[in-house]
């Protein structure tokens, strides 16, 4: 038993995480809803672990890279990370309204008219624009409202070099510096012992999705999911190309992305994972101002997968009543559901709520909303992975702009495979 414990710890966590997947979909497959009961448990705590990481992960790191760096490349840093985020979300809507008008999901298929689903009231750009800034901390960080964490973040963290550069105060602001930077040290320390637990939450999660989900259901909306899955791939290869175009390079970059992705699609929550992600970029040698930043930002406004599921389940609807979607309507798309996914929570559930959102929005039949939320978790888990992927891929092309090496494979005393 000990050997296999020693075997098991010592064996590369993608590894450990590869296995778990596949174990996964054969216990959920032949496992009924029994899995379900028994393994929901398990996975749910991986969820909670990763979740308890996230506030002290993103203040601690955000502040310790501030103070590494220069209040004139926070903001220059910053510029780069919102354009890219919004011309990559846009860019999303428009590779899946392509791949989808040229695959046609939906054809042929039948409306149920006593269907029917409740639209969920959007917050709106600007009420998303003020809940960046919290009215109380302490709430911000008990709701893990990111954008407001990252708020506090950048403005005690410019405060805090701002004081170390004084006179006055200079001693004692860098003894509480160095009091962040150890906390920063212990909270990978506590990462790098929850990274061992990863692949049994994940073999949990993919075995109670798959046996909820079944086979049938994937058959049944076979043609949805399988231009979903295209879009995804050709938005990967844009990936491929830009990472090229920017220098960094692929296999080293997959090498470290490739657990966080599985984890995303396996837990279909790209702020869960946000921990992993994290440390992935960090293993990759990207500097703590550069990542702190852009990873939870990204996490949160962030969704390229979300946006090519929106373009693809729009075309799918439209297809559905028989009503093909005109240039101006997917112009409309295009604006609406880039605006609509800065802010949307990164957690199972999400996106069905923007898709229902910009079906309102653009007078699409709210009705095959219904439709789609049987396949929810089967396109959500593809859609989660590539949100992580593209906070990554933005994460690297910024660093590598801002004149970062991102070689990969940093070794550290605390890392897991």
């Amino acid at each position: 038993m000990m050997a296999l414990l020693k075997g098991y710890m010592r064996s590369s966590l993608i590894l450990r995480v590869t296995i778990a997947l596949l174990l996964g979909v054969v216990v959920g497959i032949f496992g009924g809803d029994a899995v379900a009961v028994w393994l929901g448990p398990v996975g749910d705590l991986l969820l909670r672990l990763l979740t308890f990481l996230i506030v002290p992960i993103v203040l601690f790191t955000l502040m310790v890279g501030i103070n590494q760096a220069s209040v004139g490349s926070v903001g220059r840093v910053g510029r780069k990370v919102l354009l890219y985020y919004l011309a990559s979300s846009a860019f999303a809507i428009v590779v899946g309204l392509s791949i989808a008008t040229l695959f046609n999901p939906g054809s042929g298929m039948t409306l149920d008219e006593s269907a029917s689903f409740s639209v969920p009231e959007n917050p709106g750009l600007v009420d998303v624009l003020l809940n960046i800034v919290p009215n109380n901390i302490i709430g911000a960080f008990a709701d893990q409202n990111l954008l407001g964490i990252i708020f506090t973040a950048l403005v005690f963290g410019i405060a805090l070099m701002k004081v170390r550069q004084s006179e006055a105060h200079g001693k004692s602001a860098e003894r509480l510096y160095e009091m962040i930077e150890g906390l920063n040290a212990v909270t990978l320390k506590v990462m790098s012992g929850i990274l061992h637990v990863v692949p049994v939450g994940v073999f949990a999660i993919v075995a109670e999705t798959v046996s909820q989900q079944g086979l049938n259901t994937l058959l049944s909306l076979g043609d949805m999911v399988m231009v979903l899955y295209i879009a995804l791939a050709v938005q990967l290869a844009i990936y491929c190309l830009v990472m090229r175009l920017f220098g960094v390079k692929l296999r080293r970059f997959f090498r470290e992305a490739r657990t966080p992705m599985a984890t995303a699609f396996a837990t279909q929550s790209s702020s869960g994972v946000l921990p992993l992600t994290m440390n992935a970029a960090r293993r990759m040698g990207i500097s703590q101002g550069v990542y702190g930043f852009s990873l939870p930002l990204g996490a949160t406004m962030n969704m390229d997968g979300a946006a090519i599921r929106i373009a693809i389940s729009a075309v799918f609807a439209a297809n559905v009543i028989g009503t093909p979607l005109d240039l101006a309507n997917m112009v409309q798309i295009v604006v609406i559901g880039t605006l609509i996914s800065v802010g949307t929570a990164g957690v199972p559930g999400a996106g069905i709520i923007m898709i229902a959102t910009v079906f309102a929005q653009v007078g699409l039949p709210i009705e095959t909303v219904v439709l789609l939320t049987a396949i929810d978790a089967l396109v959500g888990m593809g859609a989660t992975a590539l949100n992580v992927t593209g906070d990554l891929v933005g994460t690297a092309v910024i660093a590598q702009s801002e004149g970062e090496q991102c070689e990969g494979n940093v070794k550290y005393q605390d890392d897991v495979g």
